[in-house]
């Protein structure tokens, strides 16, 4: 028993006694190759090893030894003389599974990944490192072989309990993982028909299509909140619980200051002093306060929490906290990198609370303009603490609570953003979805979030702080090269391919962006931004666009950050939710104290692991949204929406409804009037027939015709004026 998958290939057409020859000839050659790895061969000391005498078959193995040089294995060092191209005969990468079986391995470094069939895997999974052999290279696409797993990467699966007679199986979740688990029936640990479970492979015998697994903890039944929630943290490697010594740690950690910590501080607590998060927050982090001065200029704190000094580099608190690298934030809780004692407690720079912080104390003018900057440990107390929402009606005038402090900022922060994007600066807003969930947790209404001036007021002087601690910590006098010794937040050039891909995309939204040189992305981008700024399509546009440009990660060689315009950045404004702003305050503080330690490669090491752990946290957010857009769409079936083509591929396109946001699909085959297809060079779905075509942007009218917790879909039927539209 297996599953059964949708959207197989269809089957090869059978090949000739010819092609299977060449084949097995190519295969032989191959470990000639691999078995003598510095020796030189022409085809007529292949011929003469395979005692191959007849002049057509010599010809073949001079075709063949062509065909393996274009594809990498070989290199021809001589005229018609090649031997084994080492750097491609033992590539080791990480593999990027598919839904249709097959797999991408990923290698470092290299710009191209290899795709590997799924009976070319050889038992290797999503996530695994593996070594890979090239063995062909077809549409400009390298294939490859995967000869050996270095390193299982998942070793513990979700999925349903499905029960027989004699025996069940555990249906994997991910989809990418392409494996279902057999599970003796006393290996259930009383699962039962349904439930979701966590398994683990206990073998996996030569010849055996499934590997043997055994029920390690049985989560509940699939569709419940705190189910589906531990299935996705699970199945992206991602921890839900404290272990004990780390409880135990923060349990110890008191609210209380010192008088002899306080002497070693600047005192701030006479400054007007705020937090501005969102009304739900539990961990404020950040804090603002301000003073006017004498000379007309304006001393603005930058105050984040001093987590340092709880977690101290090396104890139990930290582990855990690099372990995790950030807090990810599902749809109906929050993950904590810190336990909650920390988090909400100490490190929590509640109202009318003494806290220690750590600051970046400016100096400021009408302007904006920097005069002078001030880095240190300090002590302070918020007077008040707004919601997003409460500074946004100050702004606007419909309210007076801290009218001339935050009407003062706006304007400064107004300033800085205009620079910002004045100095090449991508105008990004943050967009997402937010759901309002009734007391057992049901989605009751979707919240579209967009970015006001409030939270860019926020954004802005976090953003400053961020860029005056890479500067201080990261320049070196008189020397290019920036101090490796550190974190830094980077974000590389976009890939002049990515970018005209986009081009091609936004052409059929029917907007045109000139992308003369890449030195004119961001400008171009801007314009676009400002032009969609108030349609439906915006957000998606925006989204496009992100998905376009490299990804930002943590590095200790600095790059600068594209995205923000800044040659120096880093994050030093969350310590209580991101790891590396942790560690860029130790570093900091040892600047500060004229105390240099050498991290070495250890430093790339943390910024390698959190950069990975960033991901995985953005991938089970991801999931959660989807999760809670399936349950609030599941009873509205049958209703109809307007929206638009978000996506397409070869099994059908995905459609985001303007009301709700929600993202569903139409298959290929539930098209009407015709036999459509997806062709990739026009990035279109076409009718074989009519020529009608489905384009990126669309504006289109669906009807909700199902919905699959368990695979995390929306199934939609379009609408036309033969269905009743």
């Amino acid at each position: 028993m297996g599953r059964k998958r949708k959207g197989k290939h269809k089957k090869e057409k059978s090949s000739s006694p010819n092609s299977k020859f060449k084949t097995q000839l190519k295969d032989a050659i191959r470990k000639l190759f691999k078995n003598n790895e510095e020796d030189s061969f022409t085809y007529k000391h292949v011929s003469e090893r395979f005692e191959i005498k007849d002049s057509n078959t010599r010809k073949l193995v001079l075709q063949c030894l062509i065909e393996l040089s274009s594809e990498g294995f070989l290199n021809e060092v001589s005229r018609g003389n090649f031997v084994l191209n080492l750097e491609n005969s033992n590539l080791v990468g990480v593999v990027d599974g598919t839904s249709r079986g097959g797999a991408y391995i990923v290698i470092e470094g290299r710009e191209d990944d290899i795709y590997v069939s799924g009976k070319n895997l050889n038992r290797a999974l999503h996530g695994d490192t593996v070594k890979v052999e090239l063995i062909s290279s077809r549409r400009g696409r390298q294939e490859g072989v995967v000869s050996e797993v270095i390193d299982r990467k998942t070793k513990l699966f979700v999925g349903e309990v499905k029960i027989s007679k004699k025996f069940a199986f555990v249906i994997t979740d991910n989809a990418k993982l392409q494996i279902d688990l057999y599970i003796p029936l006393d290996k259930l640990k009383g699962a039962q028909e349904g439930d979701k479970v966590i398994a683990r492979i206990s073998s996996w015998p030569k010849g055996v299509e499934n590997p043997y697994g055994e029920v390690v903890e049985v989560l509940g039944k699939p569709g419940n909140n705190d189910v589906e929630m531990l299935g996705i943290l699970f199945k992206n490697d991602l921890e839900s619980k404290f272990p004990q010594e780390v409880i135990a740690a923060a349990e110890k950690v008191g609210i209380e200051l010192d008088d002899t910590e306080i002497a070693k501080r600047r005192d701030m607590r006479d400054a007007l002093t705020f937090t501005i998060d969102p009304f739900d927050a539990k961990d404020f982090d950040d804090a603002l306060s301000i003073t006017y001065l004498e000379n007309g200029n304006y001393e603005i704190g930058i105050h984040i929490a001093d987590v340092s000094h709880y977690v101290t580099e090396g104890s139990a608190l930290d582990k855990e906290a690099v372990k995790r690298g950030n807090s990810t934030y599902l749809v109906d809780r929050v993950i904590p990198m810190l336990p909650e004692q920390l988090s909400n407690m100490a490190c929590s720079l509640r109202p009318n609370e003494d806290k220690y912080t750590f600051s970046v104390v400016v100096e400021l003018d009408d302007n904006g303009k920097l005069h002078k900057e001030w880095f240190g440990k300090t002590v302070i107390h918020s007077d008040h603490r707004l919601a997003y929402e409460d500074a946004q009606d100050t702004i606007e005038g419909k309210s007076d609570v801290l009218k001339n402090e935050l009407l003062l900022l706006d304007k400064i922060a107004k300033k800085l953003r205009k620079k910002r994007l004045r100095e090449g600066a991508l105008s990004i807003e943050s967009d997402e979805l937010r759901f309002k969930l009734d007391n057992e947790g049901n989605p009751m209404e979707v919240v579209h979030k967009v970015s006001k001036d409030a939270n860019k007021l926020i954004e802005e002087f976090m953003l400053l702080a961020n860029r005056r601690v890479a500067h201080f910590v990261g320049e070196i006098k008189g020397k290019k090269e920036a101090n490796t010794n550190f974190i830094y937040r980077v974000h590389d050039k976009p890939d002049s391919g990515k970018i005209q891909t986009f081009a091609t995309f936004i052409d059929k939204f029917g907007y045109k962006v000139k992308f003369t040189s890449m030195d004119n992305v961001s400008e171009q981008l801007n314009q676009l931004f400002a032009e969609t700024k108030n349609t439906p399509e915006h957000s998606l546009i925006q989204t496009m666009a992100i998905r376009s440009m490299a990804k930002a990660t943590y590095e200790t060689v600095n790059i600068g950050h594209y995205g923000l315009a800044f040659s120096f950045y880093t994050h030093f404004t969350s310590p209580i939710r991101r790891y590396a702003d942790l560690v860029v305050h130790r570093i900091l503080f040892n600047k500060l104290n004229n105390k240099e330690i050498n991290y070495g490669k250890k430093l790339q090491e943390v910024c390698k692991h959190i950069s990975a752990q960033e991901r995985k946290s953005a991938d089970a957010e991801r999931e959660s949204n989807k999760f809670f857009q399936v349950k609030f769409i599941k009873d509205k079936l049958g209703e109809e929406y307007t929206g638009t083509v978000s996506g397409l591929a070869d099994f059908g396109l995905f459609v985001r409804m303007d009301e709700n946001y929600c993202e569903g699909m139409v298959t290929m085959q539930s098209l009407p009037g015709d036999h459509y297809y997806f062709d990739a060079d026009k990035f279109a779905i076409i009718g074989r027939r009519y020529k009608e075509e489905f384009n990126f942007g669309d504006k289109v009218k669906v009807k909700i015709i199902g919905t699959d917790l368990a695979k995390r879909q929306i199934d939609l039927e379009l609408i036309t004026e033969d269905n009743g539209f």
